[in-house]
């Protein structure tokens, strides 16, 4: 069994028993399915996102609306498929509206699903795109993406890298070589992490 293979067993596991979750009140605001994230589970770099949209969540599958063809454009510009990184979210199910995860929600989800799936992965880095996922990831919620993005934070002994969400930069158009330098930083630590 390859690394791969075992950190996917792994994943699955550790998936199975929050495929109806209903641990924050996320899970009973009109979820269709919980978006755990996708790609590789033996990935040097690990994209953590807010939270899944209603393209997102008719699917299953995370940044599949106008945000991940962003984020997946920018990512074959730099050489990098991606299926060759891992991406996921704060939290696992959409808030109504597409609002923002409220603290309790985050730190649920973080603690049950995206702790242990940093376990599993062991990234070499974390890419957190806008400022809730940083918040949550970090668990502070005074942090504005402003002042620190692109600035190396840590999570725990990871590297992470925080940029703005691609839905920021569909609004925002001039900001979008900023979130591919960043990107492109965090793709070139992963890849020399690989060696």
């Amino acid at each position: 069994m390859t690394p791969q293979e075992y950190k996917q067993q792994l994943l699955n596991q550790l998936y199975a028993p929050y495929i109806k979750c209903t641990m924050c009140p996320l899970g009973l605001l009109g979820r269709t399915n919980v978006v755990f994230g996708q790609g590789n589970p033996d990935a040097k770099l690990m994209i953590i996102g807010e939270g899944p949209g209603q393209d997102e969540d008719k699917q299953g599958l995370p940044f599949v609306g106008r945000s991940g063809k962003l984020l997946n454009k920018l990512l074959e510009a730099l050489d990098t498929s991606r299926s060759e990184v891992f991406i996921t979210n704060i939290v696992k199910c959409r808030p109504p509206e597409n609002r923002k995860p409220f603290p309790l929600e985050s730190q649920t989800c973080k603690s049950l699903l995206l702790v242990n799936q940093i376990k599993i992965i062991q990234p070499a880095i974390i890419c957190t795109l806008g400022a809730s996922a940083l918040q949550g990831l970090l668990n502070d919620y005074t942090i504005k993406i402003s002042a620190v993005r692109g600035k190396i934070q840590h999570y725990e002994s990871i590297p992470v890298v925080p940029t703005f969400h691609p839905a920021y930069i569909l609004r925002n158009p001039r900001e979008l070589a900023t979130l591919f330098e960043d990107l492109k930083h965090v793709v070139t630590i992963a890849n020399q992490a690989r060696y």
